[in-house]
C-alpha cells in the first residue's frame, strides 16, 4: 500500500468536504438523527466555514493512496491546531476516513501521521473531542487516548455531548 501525505490549502476544501460528506452522515445520523448532523455539517464543512478553519490555523493533512494507474486517490484527512502552548497541549479537530477503506488500518497511519507532525512541532499531547455515544471513541482508546472530562458543548439550537480524551505524545 503506498501511501502519501501533503498539507491541504484552500484549493483544497472540496475536496475535503467531499470526503467529510461521505463518513458524517452515516457516523452521526443514527446517534444525533438527521437533522442535527445537517446543521452541523452544512456549518462546518461549507467552503466558507472550512476555508475560514484553515485561516485560523488549522492545519489540514490529506491521505492519498496510489491508485492503479499511479494516480494519488484522497482518501482520508484529519486537522489540528495549538489548544494551549504554554502547556504544549495540540488538538485533533477532525479526522475521516473514506468507509469504502476503513478497516485496513489508514485511519491508525493517518493518526500516527498527525502525531509525529505534532511532536515535531513541539507538541507533548494531544486532545481530541467525541461524541459520547461514537464508537470510534474505542478507537482512541486503542490508540492511547484517555478520558479526561465530559463537555456539552451549545452549537445552533442542538449541544455536542462528547467526551475530551488526551494522548502523551
Amino acid at each position: 500500500m503506498n501511501l502519501t501525505y501533503r498539507f491541504a490549502d484552500t484549493a483544497d476544501v472540496a475536496l475535503i468536504r467531499e470526503i467529510a460528506e461521505k463518513t458524517w452522515f452515516e457516523t452521526y445520523v443514527p446517534i444525533l438523527g438527521k437533522e442535527q448532523p445537517q446543521y452541523m455539517f452544512d456549518l462546518i464543512y461549507s467552503i466558507e466555514g472550512l476555508t475560514e478553519q484553515l485561516k485560523d490555523g488549522q492545519v489540514f493533512i490529506l491521505q492519498l493512496l496510489a491508485g492503479d494507474t499511479g494516480q494519488q486517490i484522497p482518501v482520508a484527512f484529519a486537522s489540528y491546531s495549538i489548544k494551549d502552548i504554554s502547556l504544549k497541549i495540540y488538538k485533533l479537530n477532525k479526522i475521516y476516513l473514506n468507509p469504502d477503506y476503513q478497516g485496513g488500518g489508514l485511519g491508525k497511519k493517518l493518526l500516527a501521521q498527525v502525531e509525529n507532525e505534532v511532536k515535531r512541532i513541539g507538541g507533548v499531547w494531544l486532545d481530541l473531542n467525541v461524541n459520547r455515544f461514537n464508537k470510534a471513541r474505542f478507537f482512541y482508546e486503542k490508540m492511547g487516548f484517555e478520558i479526561i472530562a465530559e463537555e456539552d458543548i451549545p452549537i445552533g439550537n442542538y449541544f455536542m455531548n462528547d467526551y475530551v480524551m488526551r494522548k502523551k505524545l
